[in-house]
């Protein structure tokens, strides 16, 4: 009895439990990497297309690595140094003072926005949708430019146009509707302005919002050819993407000029408008790196019905 009593008060051995497998977890992560991929690989074939020779991508076509490695493309795009660096630096100028303008307004218009109190908080959102869907068209905007405000060939041409965007604004004013009333309350009890609330409170906790905007509000700025092409004729005022814009279109224009002519001119068409695709995307990638874990909050956050 005294040993069964024993065997009975025994603690059981711990019983090792195998690691469960999450298949469903497993094909998720299996498909948004294959998802990845998709969008990735054109950029690295650009990029091994840049760096290949012409004759290589004429004969075997485009690959993830480089075919009979080159880079005459970018020497011939780089023919001039100074010239795409004045460009680079004009465009830089533009998208980091036009981004940061561009926030200040269009965040204070959507704190304004915001503010259940504001009795023209109504008209202005009714004046901000409108614009969203109506605009003045080119040519209003054209004489606007040209003969009232007097911005051709000056750098305020490239951000005024662009300074405020209806939608981003929207996208603002939700965020910034969905932030803690306790907070904005306690903070006016305390004899918080409407100024200091903005800067102190609000702004600080709006930064994956901001920083979202701010991302595609860049990508605007360095993205834009089409202000430079209409009001811009001083070379040391283009823009880089308008600078490898002429480029191309020069390289097209003499091509097709000699096929026309019959004759045969040896220019590496495919892998400079590869190269040409590089130089213009490069520094906007690196930027995405630095606001990427803020993009999917802001948008997610941000998009929520007001």
């Amino acid at each position: 009895m005294a040993q069964q009593a024993s065997t009975l008060h025994r603690p059981r051995a711990a019983v090792r439990s195998r690691p469960r497998v999450d298949v469903p977890r497993i094909v998720m992560h299996g498909a948004l990497t294959l998802v990845s991929l998709a969008f990735v690989m054109p950029l690295l074939i650009i990029v091994s297309a840049s760096f290949s020779s012409e004759s290589a991508i004429s004969a075997k076509g485009y690959s993830v690595l480089p075919r009979q490695f080159s880079t005459f493309a970018y020497r011939y795009i780089l023919n001039d140094p100074s010239s795409i660096l004045r460009a680079y630096g004009v465009s830089i100028l533009v998208t980091t003072v036009g981004t940061v303008v561009s926030l200040a307004v269009m965040s204070m218009l959507a704190f304004s926005l915001a503010q259940r109190s504001y009795r023209l908080r109504r008209p202005l959102s009714f004046y901000v949708l409108f614009t969203m869907i109506f605009s003045g068209g080119l040519v209003p905007g054209y004489i606007l430019i040209t003969q009232y405000l007097h911005l051709q060939n000056t750098l305020f041409v490239l951000i005024l146009p662009y300074l405020v965007s209806p939608w981003f604004v929207l996208l603002l004013r939700t965020f910034f509707s969905q932030l803690p009333d306790e907070i904005l309350d306690a903070a006016r009890v305390d004899g918080a302005g409407d100024w200091r609330l903005f800067t102190r409170i609000v702004l600080p906790l709006s930064k994956p919002a901001l920083a979202t905007v701010g991302l595609f509000v860049a990508l605007v700025y360095w993205n834009d050819w089409w202000l430079g092409l209409l009001y811009i004729t001083n070379d040391k005022l283009i823009p880089v993407q308008l600078f490898l814009y002429r480029i191309l279109t020069n390289i097209d224009f003499v091509t097709s000029q000699s096929q026309f002519a019959g004759q045969s001119l040896d220019v590496p068409i495919q892998t400079l408008r590869a190269a040409i695709a590089v130089l213009a995307i490069g520094p906007i990638v690196v930027a995405f790196f630095f606001v990427q874990r803020f993009l999917i909050r802001g948008i997610t956050v941000g998009g929520v019905k007001d």
